[in-house]
């Protein structure tokens, strides 16, 4: 959905009958404990496989925006309802969850009058809904930070972080990036096929698709489809996977029959971004705590004709003989973080986060560098990666690694990309990557080599 700051200049569609209690329900869901708005939604799908594409595609917008805004949309219903007379009664949580999505629609460009029977219903009074619709609505009385949380729709302590690590105009900036639907991003699997090729298989499948901007390898859909029921897909020749996802992969740059560690790889996602720079040929050995995750990756290797990658599960921090047997070219650490880079993919996660919480994860993420050291051969690097904008997750981890560690020395992108590619994608040292700026998710990347 487009964001709610003004009205569209076309009526926007409201949803009626089953499909807008079905939005309602799952949005009361996601709310109660501010659970994975995508899994919710697939859930409800899988029960509900009478829905038409159309339905699923309208409900699952609504949703997102219902817990995208739930913080602006409860303000401006907050503020419609103080000026009814009788204050002494409260809206029932049903009734609050039926006018957020209202002043949803309201905002996204429904006519007032098609909203005007059911606001008297749920407010006891005949509300000015013009109101609705202002540039301020819900900020009254709101200053400085807390006016742009509200209007944008963050836990204030969210958006202080983004101005304290970025400035004002950057931050706000950013937030309000990640308040649009993410583009549609596909990794080509190179080993079965090149992008040109698939563009043209996908054209096949009725499907526009352009090349990704930054990525070599990657695919924007311009169609609005489910990708994973494409035959393209079941055939192996491309993997969903974010622009800045695949460039985070792409600095790894594993050497030709090269020996790499995938040391964080859930679903793996990345594994196999690496396993295709390698032509399906070295070896890659991919951990991970979640034996559910790895059984998905084997999968996937399966499915794009991948035999060089290998799983394994990891027991706390004690790793398999396999991985400590040997030196490796390449080690990623691709550490698990706060998340805050993915707020277009998954808007409740600023919800869900807490403070206490992203305060908890710079420890374990330099904890895991320092584990996955000693596997780096000398001459070999080590990559530290998040999908985190925060600097405490990024470049301040980096910081007490190198401090701790002076067997390792930072590479510079500009050394592996070039200068000019390093510049657009960062700073030249470090990959830096942000929805406002380049379009992706939030991602950062630095490379260190193991000089002795």
């Amino acid at each position: 959905m487009s964001i709610v700051s003004s009205r569209s200049e076309e009526p926007a569609f409201r949803l009626g009958g089953t499909a807008r209690a079905l939005a309602l329900q799952l949005s009361s869901e996601a709310r109660a404990e501010w659970g994975y708005t995508s899994e919710i939604i697939a859930a409800a799908f899988r029960a509900n496989r009478q829905l038409s594409s159309g339905d699923r595609r309208r409900i699952a917008e609504t949703v997102y925006g219902l817990v995208r805004w739930d913080r602006r949309l409860g303000a401006i219903v907050d503020e419609l309802m103080s000026r009814r007379r009788d204050r002494r009664e409260t809206l029932s949580g049903i009734a609050t969850n039926e006018l957020k999505l209202l002043m949803l629609e309201i905002r996204e460009g429904v006519p007032y009058e098609a909203a005007k029977a059911d606001a008297k219903r749920l407010c006891g009074f005949d509300p000015d809904l013009s109101a609705v619709a202002a540039e301020d609505a819900g900020l009254d009385g709101l200053n400085g930070i807390d006016r742009d949380a509200v209007r944008l729709s963050y836990p204030t302590w969210m958006l202080e972080r983004f101005v304290n690590d970025l400035g004002r105009e950057q931050a706000l900036a950013l937030a309000d990036s990640m308040n649009h639907r993410a583009p549609m991003a596909v990794r080509v699997n190179t080993v079965k096929i090149s992008r040109e090729a698939l563009m043209e298989r996908l054209r096949e499948e009725g499907v526009t698709a352009r090349p990704t901007p930054l990525s070599p390898a990657g695919l924007v859909f311009e169609t609005r489809v489910n990708a994973f029921g494409l035959e393209a897909f079941r055939d192996g020749l491309f993997e969903v996977m974010d622009e800045g996802s695949q460039l985070v992969a792409e600095a790894v740059a594993p050497p030709p029959r090269g020996r790499v560690v995938d040391a964080c790889a859930g679903a793996g996602g990345k594994t196999l971004a690496l396993a295709a720079l390698m032509g399906g040929q070295g070896r890659i050995v991919a951990l991970d705590s979640n034996g559910k995750k790895l059984e998905e990756l084997r999968r996937r290797a399966r499915r794009a004709g991948l035999s060089n990658v290998v799983a394994r599960e990891v027991k706390g921090y004690e790793l398999p003989d396999e991985a400590r047997a040997s030196a490796w070219d390449r080690v990623l650490v691709d550490a698990p973080c706060s998340g805050v880079g993915t707020l277009r993919r998954n808007p409740e996660a600023r919800w869900r986060l807490q403070p206490k919480t992203a305060d908890g994860f710079a420890a374990q993420q330099l904890s895991l560098l320092v584990t996955y050291a000693p596997l780096v051969a000398v001459g070999g690097r080590l990559i530290y990666g998040t999908c985190t904008v925060l600097r405490d997750e990024n470049e301040n981890v980096i910081e007490r690694f190198l401090s701790e560690r002076p067997d390792f020395a930072v590479v510079p992108l500009k050394e592996i990309w070039g200068k000019e590619r390093a510049l657009g994608l960062g700073d030249g040292i470090s990959l830096r990557l942000s929805p406002h700026v380049h379009d992706t998710d939030g991602f950062f990347a630095a490379v260190m080599r193991r000089v002795k």
